[in-house]
């Protein structure tokens, strides 16, 4: 899927931040709203998002505010793709990743307004297969819970099964819940995941009778007019499609585009794209309670008052941890949760909901101030969670009347020491290294089928006289097992945009036979969706 990283504001955890690398530069599309409509503040406005985007090199933005109910601003700056002409502009699609669990959980509101389901409602009396690894989760677990991450899994817990995408099917993905283990006490606490969500999808498939795709696609988005939307990533983009095209930071260095990811096996979690254009009616409608003004001019109702209530209201505490630096102190809320597919803090007195998404090349945020009837989204084609946050600040900044404050080069600085930390971890590797420690066997000793639990089979096989290992559901993820000490190789996968290089640890039965096989990424900064700490692998017998 998606990268799936829902990359939270800096005050509230950390998040993963790409490294700076070298941009195409093109001028800002003009605003399709009248520039009077502004606050003073943002008068420069496009020229900072110009600016932030070459501070990060993010080859493209958009941009879009809503405030009392009308568009402030829809804009673009920059490229769909390096090396092409083509601008980003207000109708560009981009893919809102993890922005997409808020549709999910207004697909459940609709339901339960419609008395179809009740949010306490069990799975397992909508899914009577569904399990989770422990029976007393399994039995207590509701709809709500689906949408809360306060399971019990770990962070990022089975994103392996789709992301990067994978032969599975949804429901082969939720019937492999039962071998995902937890970690944590239900509802103890916060741990973001993606594959609930998934569930939450076959809940609405179930109660609906319409695949969660046509039902977002039939009671959401042509009741709000996103004509410019679609329920799942593209297999490929035309070159005439006003569609942006992911990039990365190939080794963490190298900014290149990346291949067009389609993904359908957990599209609940974060499978839509879309515009600035067609989220400015989203953020609207949320912003007015769930109402909206159909095609005949007439007022509608998508969802109850009672209902937005409930998503909006905090389920699930966050922890507040210091920012990454001093010049973020600002930015720190002062309470952090989660409502319903939705995050909820604050900043500077007023009440945020917002949402962040992390796709293959493209980082999104999304932000409403429910008090001033102010929407704010930022979608971009790179993978720099600071630009996105500089933006998003400087807006809140304006309506606020807060002290201008420098956010780009907050987020610079924030970059930088994220760099620095990445450097020493690898440093600390190196120094930790007993250099010259060989592996204990021939390389043919490795070889074999192991078999996790939850993920499946992995491959080890030898070729040219080095070790490959494959992911069998996972075409991506196919790599070299590069030794780095006794029996530990790094994986170095052949897809290097991907940036999860990851350790692998062969461990050896007093016969000298491979026991098992675990894993943990390189890189503290590779995203969280590669739970590879997560995997036990042992041996398949012949």
């Amino acid at each position: 899927m998606s990268r799936l990283r829902h990359l939270l504001a800096f005050g509230v955890t950390s998040f993963v931040v790409a490294l700076a690398a070298q941009a195409q530069d093109a001028a800002p599309a003009p605003s399709a709203a009248s520039a009077e409509a502004r606050p003073p503040a943002l008068a420069d406005f496009d020229a900072y998002v110009d600016a932030t985007r070459k501070q990060f090199d993010v080859p493209g933005i958009a941009v879009a505010i809503v405030k009392d109910g009308k568009i402030v601003l829809e804009m673009g700056s920059g490229v769909r793709k390096l090396g092409d002409p083509a601008k980003v502009d207000a109708h560009t699609r981009f893919a809102i990743a993890s922005n997409t669990k808020a549709f999910t959980a207004a697909s459940l509101a609709i339901l339960a307004d419609e008395k179809k389901l009740d949010m306490n409602d069990r799975v397992v009396d909508r899914l009577p297969w569904f399990q989770m690894s422990d029976p007393y989760v399994t039995r207590e677990m509701r709809v709500r819970d689906l949408l809360a991450h306060r399971s019990g899994l770990s962070l990022g817990a089975g994103d392996l099964l789709y992301w990067p995408a994978t032969t599975y099917t949804t429901k082969e993905v939720v019937e492999r819940l039962r071998y995902v283990p937890i970690t944590n006490s239900f509802r103890a606490e916060y741990a973001y995941d993606n594959i609930l969500f998934a569930v939450a999808g076959l809940v609405i498939e179930q109660v609906s009778g319409k695949p969660w795709a046509d039902f977002v696609r039939d009671r959401i988005f042509q009741p709000l007019g996103m004509s410019e939307s679609i329920t799942s990533a593209p297999d490929h983009i035309n070159p005439g499609d006003d569609t942006a095209i992911g990039h990365a930071k190939f080794d963490f260095k190298d900014l290149k585009p990346v291949e067009p990811m389609s993904w359908n096996n957990n599209p609940s979690a974060g499978g839509i794209y879309s515009s600035v254009h067609d989220l400015s009616k989203w953020m609207t409608m949320q912003l007015a309670g769930g109402v909206y003004t159909d095609a005949n001019g007439r007022e509608q109702r998508l969802f109850s008052a009672a209902r937005q209530k409930e998503m909006w209201s905090l389920l699930t505490p966050i922890r507040i941890s210091e920012p990454s630096v001093p010049e973020l102190k600002a930015a720190v809320p002062n309470f952090s949760g989660y409502g319903e597919g939705w995050f909820v803090s604050d900043y500077r007195g007023h009440k945020l909901v917002w949402h962040t998404g992390g796709w293959p090349g493209m980082v999104s945020r999304l932000t409403l101030v429910p008090d001033l009837n102010l929407g704010v989204v930022v979608l971009t084609n790179q993978e720099s969670g600071a630009a996105f946050q500089a933006v998003t600040m400087r807006a809140l900044d304006a309506y606020m009347d807060a002290p201008k404050t420098d956010w780009i080069a907050a987020y610079a600085a924030s970059v930088k020491k994220m760099e620095g930390n990445a450097d020493d971890s690898m440093k600390k590797h190196e120094a930790d290294r007993a250099k010259g420690a060989k592996p204990s066997l021939p390389l043919d000793g490795y070889v074999g089928t192991y078999r996790d639990p939850w993920y499946g089979d992995v491959k080890v096989t030898k070729a040219g006289g080095k070790l490959v290992m494959s992911f069998t559901r996972t075409a991506q993820l196919t790599g070299t097992l590069e030794p780095w000490q006794h029996d530990t190789f790094i994986a170095h996968w052949n897809d290097r945009s991907l940036n999860g290089d990851a350790f692998v640890n062969f461990a050896l039965d007093p016969d000298g036979k491979v026991r098992e096989v675990r894993m943990e990424p390189v890189s503290p900064l590779t995203d969280f969706s590669f739970d590879f700490q997560d995997l036990r692998l042992a041996p398949v017998k012949p």
